[in-house]
């Protein structure tokens, strides 16, 4: 009997070491103000995946079934991200009653959402679920299935926003890089502290990256090179140079708070942008070319 408990046991362990790091899971949460949201996967393999046989599913305010749905397109490079943002303001029409989506957001993503309904107008109590679609396997499930929170899920038991601060509103949350699988069954109640880390509203510097303890010391992400000078960096504010070796395609400069102060959309390999009046400090430029996506710290002195 204790050969086989053992047996059993060591059979429970290597198949629990296999599920971790074998395929994609949610990596970061933005529900910012208006409509400025979006859901990053994370990639923990060592292959290039196609996004093509997964989908982002919304259960809206508690419901015990599925309320709208996006397939994903595109592919997701080794130990890299997929970010997808909601699309207002690029693919929903009118935003004179939806406010848009802020366009460094949308930049930073590889897919922008359909129109209302879809995934991504969540609004802080919708259960967000990301599927492969064959064989159907829930792969991470974040918030509780069914249950509809006070307002939004929150860091006191029982965690449904009735006590304690709200998080799944108003914050931008990140995996913790201890986390190396989704959650694939409902929980029985949703402490977000467990697998969480909270950032301020309207932050999302760090999306289209993530750091996870499936990835070996030493292996960097498999992402084309994305090629970019700032000039002068530090810089005055008065004339900053944006050059690459490719078209650039949009700039959009964030605050340290996750603002954005200013955007542009472009179509030459050097881009001037004159008397930006911005106010000294640490600013991020997130300059979008046919490569991809760059983010460069840049200095206003």
């Amino acid at each position: 009997m204790k050969k086989t408990l053992l047996s059993l046991s060591l059979l429970t362990i290597s198949l629990i070491g296999k599920a971790q790091c074998s395929d994609l899971f949610i990596s970061e949460y933005v529900e910012g103000s208006g409509n400025s949201k979006a859901m990053e996967f994370y990639n923990p393999t060592t292959a290039t995946i196609n996004m093509s046989n997964y989908r982002l599913v919304r259960y809206s305010n508690g419901s015990a079934i599925g309320t709208d749905s996006t397939d994903l397109v595109g592919s997701i490079n080794s130990y890299s991200t997929f970010v997808i943002a909601n699309g207002v303001g690029i693919t929903s029409g009118t935003t004179s009653t939806s406010p848009a989506c802020s366009p460094s957001l949308q930049a930073m993503a590889q897919q922008n959402d359909g129109i209302y309904p879809s995934p991504t107008f969540m609004n802080g109590d919708d259960a967000m679920v990301f599927v492969k679609k064959v064989p159907y396997t829930r792969l991470d499930i974040f918030g509780k299935i069914g249950e509809q929170p006070t307002t939004a899920w929150s860091d006191v038991a029982p965690y449904d926003g009735s006590t304690g601060k709200w998080w799944t509103k108003d914050h931008s949350l990140q995996r913790k890089a201890t986390i190396k699988m989704g959650v694939t069954t409902n929980p029985s109640v949703f402490n977000v502290k467990l697998e969480w880390d909270s950032l301020p509203n309207n932050n999302w510097t760090n999306i289209g990256k993530h750091n996870c303890d499936c990835k070996p010391v030493g292996v960097s992400e498999n992402v084309k090179s994305v090629y970019l000078k700032v000039f002068p960096n530090p810089a005055n504010g008065n004339e900053i140079a944006f050059i690459s070796d490719k078209n650039i395609v949009s700039i959009n400069i964030i605050n340290a708070i996750g603002q954005v102060v200013y955007t542009s959309v472009n179509a030459d390999k050097t881009v001037v942008i004159r008397n930006l009046g911005l106010s000294n400090g640490i600013y991020y430029a997130v300059v979008k070319n046919l490569d991809g996506i760059k983010t460069e710290k840049l200095i206003i002195q």
